[in-house]
Formats: C-alpha cells, sequence, structure tokens
C-alpha cells in the first residue's frame, strides 16, 4: 500500500481528531441519534435522551440516500436548523452527512462533523470537496470496498489538505441475507496496524438488526475500536426510516454502560 502517502502508519503516531470538545482517537466516544430528524420534537427529545444515556456526539440524517426514491428522503434545511437548536440546548456536537459537493460548505455552517457514508465513498468530487478542511470528516467505508480501497478514498481527503478525518466501518455486502450487511470487525485491528487514523464502528448499519446491535457494539469495544456510532429513536415503532434497526431509550442506555466497562477494562489491559 505504498500509494497510501498520508494515511499509511510509517510509524506515525495515531492521530487525534478534535470536534468541538471531543478528541477521537484519545478518548472513546458514542454517536447516537436517529436515522433521520422528522420533527423538533422528535430529534430534541432524541438529543436529550442520548445525552442523559452517556453520549458524547449527536447524530441525525437531514438528507438521506434511500434505495427507494419514494421513501423519505429528510427535511433539508429545516432538519439542519433543528439539529443545531439541539446542539445549542444540548452542547452535543451535531454530525450529520452531506451528499453533494456543492453542500459542503452552506451544511458544515450547521454541522460539527461531516459525514461521508457508504454509497458516497467514492464519490471523488465530493472527498476532494469535504477535504478542502471546513470541517472533519467522518468517513464511512464503502460496502464493497476492500481496506486499500477505503483507505484510498480517505487519502483522497487527507491530500486535499484536511488531517481531520475518522474511519467508521459499517460492514460490507456478503451473500449473507439474514443481517443487513456483514459487519468486518477485522476491520478494526487491520485498519489500525495500515493506518495512524481513528476508526470508530456502526453496528446499526453492519446488521440491520435491533437485536444484534448491543452484542457487535460490545465485540467492537473489545476489538480496540475508538467509538460507536449508534442509531437510536424515542419511538422506533415510528420511525420515518429504519425504525427496525433503532435501539429504544432503555436498550440505547444498557448498550453504553456495558460498552464503557468494556473499554476501561481494554484500556487497563492494552
Amino acid at each position: 500500500m505504498d500509494d497510501l502517502r498520508l494515511c499509511g502508519r510509517f510509524d506515525r503516531q495515531k492521530t487525534v481528531v478534535p470536534v468541538g470538545p471531543l478528541r477521537f482517537g484519545e478518548s472513546f466516544i458514542v454517536i447516537a441519534g436517529p436515522c433521520s430528524v422528522e420533527s423538533e420534537r422528535q430529534l430534541l427529545t432524541a438529543a436529550w435522551m442520548v445525552k442523559e444515556a452517556g453520549a458524547h456526539a449527536l447524530r441525525g440524517g437531514a438528507f438521506k440516500p434511500r434505495t427507494s426514491p419514494y421513501s423519505f428522503q429528510g427535511l433539508g434545511l429545516a432538519a439542519l436548523k433543528i439539529l443545531d437548536k439541539a446542539r445549542r440546548e444540548t452542547g452535543l456536537p451535531i454530525v450529520t452527512e452531506v451528499l453533494d459537493p456543492r453542500d459542503v460548505p452552506w451544511v458544515s455552517e450547521f454541522a460539527d462533523m461531516l459525514q461521508i457514508g457508504a454509497r458516497n465513498s467514492q464519490n471523488f468530487s465530493l472527498l476532494k470537496e469535504a477535504g478542502k478542511g471546513y470541517r472533519p470528516v467522518l468517513l464511512k467505508r464503502g460496502m464493497y470496498s476492500t481496506l486499500k480501497e477505503w483507505l484510498s478514498s480517505a487519502e483522497y481527503i487527507l491530500s486535499a489538505g484536511n488531517p481531520h478525518l475518522v474511519l467508521c466501518e459499517r460492514g460490507i455486502r456478503t451473500f449473507e441475507v439474514y443481517t443487513r450487511n456483514t459487519l468486518d470487525l477485522s476491520a478494526v485491528p487491520a485498519i489500525r496496524e495500515l493506518s495512524h487514523l481513528p476508526v470508530i464502528v456502526d453496528p446499526t448499519h453492519g446488521t440491520g438488526r435491533a437485536s444484534l446491535i448491543e452484542a457487535m457494539s460490545l465485540a467492537a469495544t473489545a476489538a480496540g475500536a475508538d467509538g460507536l456510532m449508534i442509531e437510536t429513536h424515542p419511538h422506533p415503532e415510528e420511525a420515518l426510516s429504519d425504525g427496525d434497526q433503532a435501539l429504544p431509550p432503555d436498550r440505547f442506555r444498557t448498550l453504553v454502560r456495558k460498552a464503557r466497562a468494556i473499554r476501561e477494562c481494554w484500556e487497563r489491559l492494552e
């Protein structure tokens, strides 16, 4: 992987990425919230819920890339304004996805961290624009990407001048149909060998089943992930998108408590 000039390990110290008061790569970070912003009431309820459970940042989609054009596509600018209100009220930094290179500058006015999703992980125009350094970037692994292809996408962002980049394993597409994707937890220690960048895990999209999220979150924590990204909703049965894979408040609180305990053990043993 000699062409990974900027994201390769090469005896570099592990990078620490600041996002507001958070420091990815230095402390264990939990990002949580609903798949999409549906209303002000829903989002603010979710924001206080995840903060009280111990999450460090709030996620919520303003623009939703959906398989069907008839599915809920997000509220756009209205959602970003709601996310901004949630940040002001709770103090939680905001992570939200950006889909189009033209949107990067103005979405950055609302977001603390820009997410580039699996479908856009090789949208090179978007990667270059995000690389101009408007905000720190969370880069998800493409559903068909090898580790080298994933890191090559990271290289686009770094080579454009933005050093604040966090990787996110979110499962890859295999022949298995019981889960939405196959969560590749071997990617966590592999990335730690190959790159100096922090890597977190999204077990929500990695499994697509709420019943599996806790187990895979704990496994990811034990594997050495720098954090987790979890979908949770005040009322999953009412969610406009991905309700089947969103954790209700009580199960999310339990997950955070268990993950913290495992992380504490992991740090003592490292």
